[in-house]
């Protein structure tokens, strides 16, 4: 259990970086924002497909 605590704080310190950094998380090219009216709709495709990638990444490599 500890293992998982020190893996899940290194992701989380890992993405709270990038976003000091200035990565625009959420305003990719591949979001996407449709707006009528006072209704939004908001749908992070291409923010979803690069955390995925990133986990994926950070799980092969924690599992060796």
């Amino acid at each position: 259990m500890p293992k998982l605590f020190v893996i899940a704080g290194a992701i989380l310190m890992g993405i709270g970086l990038l976003l000091w950094a200035g990565l625009p998380l959420g305003k990719l090219p591949g979001d996407f924002m449709v707006r009528r009216g006072s209704v939004s709709f908001y749908f992070p495709l291409a923010t979803s497909i690069v955390i995925s990638i990133v986990l994926t990444l950070l799980m092969i490599f924690f599992r060796r």
